[in-house]
């Protein structure tokens, strides 16, 4: 497989003259935040339109059985950059926003594979995987381990997410414009400095917490954790979509001439929602509504940038979320109110945090035109797979202890096969594992929903079995009908966790 992929490769290099110095294609990984199953309309949202993903889909490989690895956003990320299951690695559920980087800085990941291969590469967006060593970040000197110790030659990232201090971006190894005089502290245990918090100010707020959003407050909005210091570093929430974007665009263009590979991950659609003007009041569904438009205008500028250069044809973009929606997430932007029929997670159930594939079934989208004919893909498929696939497409060969949980997918990916991985592991409260259709949850004891986001969280004491493809929504719980099939899935995930453990 890796000798036929290279020579695609190859014939893709004679075929286009323009690329004689460039026999590689370029790699954009788009990763949008909390975007839903249905919340695109090349995924069958009717309430909404998004052109640009939807042009994206027509022109490559739309995957309708995707997953991230986990319900949850920095578990998924990690899993994406390294290949291995963050349900193995203790302190990799959602990180606060001083926490330590959490990827060694040995392990192999998708970045240091591009780059030991001649690639020039970039993290541009939301990191959420913790930066420097043991303690944390040092906010008011050299930030590091963090992307660049990884592999990324060029980062500019926000530490978390955006409801989370600190609330400035982060340059290659220093906070942007920050004021030496005016030193950034953190604290996510006890009130750090005199910034009002929305807790003990609620009047100073200009969007109100609907749960746990009351610690300092910045730019009118509460967040979590506590901050002081650093005011000229601050982000603007209602510009930072656009200017990520052209950090995006001017990091393409600079290496028009070379190889690149790109992360880019879109703070969109995470709360606390905040459109850009251009796009306020332009969904008829509230903010929620509003920042998909906008994730879709940043991917629209992503793919103007590439056609304007030329490089459309020599680049594969990859598309994705890194678990499902949420509607209620802690902000009072009447996102539930103003859905209007519109189904963020589409057929499936549940969403964000949920061990029911509402929780890490995503979009998936494969774009290279040169290579990948237009079409749908049902392949059953993991975001943790991008790692040995990309390894395979590019003749890198990894140790047995580098990217486990990873299989090499280049084929399903560029659309050349329809085999499904082996299995599939759902991560959660619990864990679940998918094998030929047949999905298993292994019993909890945690909640079965969610009162906060009002989410199914696919919990409960007693095994599930479902069969999806007869029932999609995972309406109908088998196991008491199947036992032979509960005990293979219940063994498989077993085996799974044995191998290389389990400290989730």
């Amino acid at each position: 497989m890796k000798r036929t992929c290279l020579s695609i490769l190859l014939a893709i290099s004679s075929c286009y003259p323009v690329f004689a110095q460039q026999k590689r294609p370029n790699v954009i990984v788009i990763y949008a935040d909390d975007l839903g199953y249905g919340d695109v309309s090349c995924y069958g949202a009717t309430k909404i339109k998004t052109p640009h993903i939807d042009q994206l889909a027509k022109r490559g490989l739309r995957f309708t059985n995707a997953h991230a690895t986990s319900a949850t956003c920095t578990p998924s990320r990690f899993s994406i950059l390294t290949g291995v299951y963050a349900w193995r690695k203790k302190g990799t559920g959602i990180a606060p926003g001083n926490a330590a980087l959490l990827i060694d800085t040995a392990q192999i990941t998708l970045a240091k594979i591009f780059k030991q291969t001649g690639y020039t590469t970039a993290a541009i967006g939301k990191w959420h995987l913790g930066l420097g060593g043991k303690g944390g970040p040092d906010w008011n000197g050299e930030i590091k381990p963090g992307p660049q110790e990884l592999g990324f030659d060029k980062s500019y990232i926000i530490p978390a997410t955006l409801d989370r201090v600190p609330t400035v971006i982060v340059d290659n190894h220093h906070v942007e414009n920050l004021d030496p005089n005016d030193p950034i502290t953190v604290d996510y245990h006890q009130k750090t400095g005199d910034w009002p918090t929305g807790k003990d100010h609620p009047e100073l707020l200009t969007m109100k917490s609907s749960n746990g959003h009351d610690n300092t407050i910045i730019n009118g909005i509460g967040r979590i954790g506590y901050m002081t210091g650093g005011k000229a570093a601050i982000w603007d929430d209602y510009t930072l979509t656009e200017k990520l974007t052209k950090q995006a665009e001017s990091f393409i263009t600079k290496n028009k001439e070379n190889p690149f590979f790109m992360y880019f991950a879109s703070p969109n659609i995470h709360v606390p929602r905040t459109p850009n003007k251009m796009f306020a009041g332009k969904s008829g569904m509230g903010s929620r509504g509003d920042v998909i438009l906008e994730f879709d205008w940043s991917v629209g500028q992503l793919m103007k940038t590439l056609d304007s250069l030329g490089l459309t044809k020599n680049t594969i973009i990859v598309l994705s979320s890194d678990n499902g929606p949420v509607v209620d997430d802690g902000y009072q932007d009447e996102a539930e109110a103003l859905l209007g029929g519109h189904k963020p997670a589409g057929p499936l159930r549940g969403g964000k945090y949920s061990a029911f594939d509402g929780g890490t079934r995503i979009p998936f989208i494969v774009s290279w035109p040169s290579v990948v004919k237009s079409g749908t893909s049902s392949v059953l498929i993991s975001q943790v797979d991008l790692v040995k696939s990309f390894a395979g497409m590019l003749n890198q060969k990894l140790n047995t202890d580098q990217a486990y949980d990873s299989f090499d997918m280049i084929s399903q990916i560029l659309g050349k096969s329809v085999t499904n991985r082996p299995y599939l592991v759902e991560d959660a409260a619990g864990l679940g594992i998918i094998i030929d259709n047949w999905k298993y949850i292994e019993p909890n004891n945690a909640a079965a929903y969610d009162r906060t986001t009002k989410t199914e969280l696919g919990n409960n004491k007693e095994p599930q079995l479902y069969n999806l493809s007869v029932d999609i929504h995972e309406n109908k719980n088998l196991a008491a009908q199947y036992p032979d099939k509960v005990k293979l899935l219940s063994e498989k995930l077993r085996q799974v966790k044995n191998e290389h453990g389990y400290h989730l």
